[in-house]
């Protein structure tokens, strides 16, 4: 099993493509949506506790990618319903003119972003009695890559060093992001 500093670094990775599309704030606020959203998946640890459902053990259900684009959505049009007005109102990030498509798109992005880097790390290590099908229903059978041994503290650590130092690097960078339909500010 994946080390929870393994799901952390890899989610951070997943995250650095955010530094091209918005920028500095908007870039550590998804690095942290990625973050809060990288364990996800492992819902099934809880859930199998309180119903019995065969789809509910772990690495079922919750380690898909389809589950985590229809739940990654779901999240996304609760976060531009809710959360703009209030963005908008408090001017958290010094617009005043945030639209609920762009929050829309920021937080099923972040959140998907964390998901999925979970299915991809929980795939990289997966060992023959963890192996999990992460295109289940539209591809039944079970993926094994197990390319590295994720739970191997050097290794997990060598990946949330990068990690970090990719971020801090980016932070540091005086750029700025492309221009998009979706910035911020």
């Amino acid at each position: 099993m994946v080390e929870p500093i393994g799901h952390v670094a890899m989610a951070l990775l997943s995250a650095v493509p955010a530094w091209l599309l918005w920028g500095r704030r908007p870039a550590v606020t998804f690095a942290v949506l990625t973050q809060a959203t990288a364990l996800v998946p492992d819902v099934d640890l809880y859930l199998r506790e309180h119903f019995g459902h065969p789809l509910l053990q772990h690495h079922g259900i919750t380690h898909t990618v389809p589950f985590m684009l229809v739940v990654g959505v779901v999240f996304g049009v609760g976060a531009a319903y809710a959360l703009t007005p209030f963005l908008n109102a408090t001017r958290l990030i010094h617009s005043d003119s945030i639209t609920s498509e762009t929050t829309f798109v920021f937080t099923t992005a972040a959140f998907c972003a964390g998901g999925l880097s979970h299915i991809a790390v929980d795939l990289l290590s997966a060992e023959p009695d963890a192996a999990i099908a992460p295109l289940w229903p539209l591809y039944r059978d079970d993926v094994i890559v197990n390319i590295i041994a994720y739970d191997s503290t050097p290794v997990n650590l060598g990946l949330i060093v990068t990690a970090l130092v990719i971020h801090v690097a980016l932070y540091r960078a005086e750029r700025y992001p492309y221009e998009t339909r979706w910035s911020v500010g």
